[in-house]
């Protein structure tokens, strides 16, 4: 959703268990008064937050019944001091689908299944990954709005220099290409890099994430327990992106990232021919647009682990989310919000046609209404596809990710001995985060 979505430290179950407060009821208009709502969202001022507005607005002048307020830039945070104080919004939207986890079973986001039900609407409407993210264990207390896919972008231009004629399937070949596209200066350092595998450099901030999809591996085995170190995907993985830093060389590498220009600006890397190929979301193909339409690139599904060469094709899922929290007041006319804004494939298609994200449900992605873009049709493509996953949910929101990702830093670095011994130590350590979670009332059943 074009931001980073920030690693989020566990959002312990007590946090809301302690908010909930008395269950909102409809308010029907008096005197003929049109309802009040109001929705806090993520976006920003600018032109996403407008895009959205307009979506809105467009409801609006059609339900004279209700006036809708929208507010922008609203984080996880307020969200949740909110819900604590009791003076909560209407309607709340989120770009952290992990917190769900928490939103779901404390009650903090109210169930949505009796509003579903009532309106007949068959969550099957939504891919399998958004169906994952939008609920914990069976309580669905939030739906998707608008989505993003993970693919891959590679450099046009470079790629014919190099004699490169077609975008890598698996990670080998993404090393072989990746060597064959990276420039060094006349001192060593790096001028061009073909692909940067640390996935703390861009990505949208969706860090290892955005990797799970293209290995098969798991986080977490049936058991509720994190198996990072028994799942071999994740080692093979690991393996790969530590020898491309080392050819590159860590401090050399780091040195090129430093000034390789901010991620949403028009300095970008690759949006300035710095890296010839990456691994990001379909809100790039805007930026590109927007910024640099003179850039010949491509983009397809993203490279995958060689020992899953079927899972090509898909990718990392993820998107924002919508709800109605509780105590929040006009219940049904939140409700319709909500239901117009994730289900009306209008809707849905005028606001990815602004932003230029996915649309959240497998018709709207096939919409007529949708402008044709062949570079954006493979994040559509990516969205629908059966072999893409999301993160998993947990009672500790993104704090199995930050874990993950502290470990992975010294890794990249050189500073981790025993691969293994550290995984299985990453392992013990989210585990123990979420039995106590569990003590606290927000952990799994």
């Amino acid at each position: 959703m074009r931001r980073k979505a920030a690693i989020v430290v566990a959002l312990a179950g007590l946090v809301l268990a302690a908010a909930i407060g008395a269950t909102g009821t409809s308010a029907a208009p008096r005197g003929g008064a049109a309802t009040k709502l109001t929705i806090w969202v993520g976006w920003s001022a600018g032109h996403e937050l407008k895009e959205f507005e307009k979506v809105v607005a467009e409801y609006d002048q059609k339900n004279t019944n209700v006036d809708i307020d929208v507010v922008g830039g609203i984080s996880d945070d307020k969200i949740i001091a909110a819900i604590r104080s009791g003076n909560v919004p209407d309607v709340v939207s989120s770009f952290s689908s992990q917190n769900v986890g928490v939103y779901c079973p404390t009650g903090g986001w109210v169930d949505l299944a009796p509003y579903l039900k009532q309106d007949k609407i068959n969550v099957s409407i939504f891919p399998a990954a958004s169906r994952y993210y939008t609920q914990y264990n069976g309580t669905r207390c939030a739906l998707p709005l608008l989505a993003d896919s993970y693919g891959f972008y590679y450099n046009k231009k470079l790629f014919k220099q190099a004699g490169l004629t077609r975008p890598p399937r698996t990670f080998a070949e993404l090393t072989r290409y990746a060597k064959k596209l990276t420039q060094r200066n006349s001192d060593g350092s790096l001028k061009v890099v073909g692909y940067d595998p640390n996935p703390f450099f861009y990505h949208g901030g969706a860090g290892i994430g955005a990797y799970g999809a293209l290995i098969g591996a798991t986080y977490f085995d049936k058991a509720g327990k994190s198996n990072l170190a028994r799942q071999a995907g994740w080692t093979r993985l690991l393996d790969w992106q530590k020898s491309l830093i080392d050819y590159y060389g860590y401090d050399k590498l780091v040195r090129w990232q430093t000034g390789a220009g901010d991620e949403f600006s028009a300095s970008h890397a690759f949006e300035t021919g710095k890296l010839a190929m990456m691994l990001d979301g379909e809100w790039r193909v805007a930026f590109l647009k927007n910024e640099h339409p003179g850039l010949a690139y491509g983009t397809a599904p993203m490279p995958v682990d060689d020992a899953q060469p079927s899972r090509y094709g898909g990718g990392n899922v993820n998107g924002t989310i919508i709800g109605i929290p509780k105590g929040g007041g006009n219940r049904d006319e939140a409700w319709k919000l909500v239901k117009y804004l994730t289900t009306n494939d209008h809707a849905l298609a005028k606001f990815s046609n602004g932003i230029r994200n996915v649309p959240s449900t497998v018709s709207s992605s096939r919409s007529p209404e949708l402008l044709p873009d062949a570079h954006f049709s493979t994040f559509l493509k990516v969205f629908t596809n059966k072999s893409s996953t999301t993160t998993p949910i947990t009672p500790i929101g993104q704090d199995h990710l930050q874990t993950f990702s502290n470990f992975l830093a010294k890794w990249y670095a050189g500073k981790v001995g025993n691969l293994q011994a550290g995984l299985a130590a990453v392992d013990k350590t989210i585990d123990a985060k979420i039995e106590q979670a569990g003590k606290g009332g927000g952990g799994v059943p």
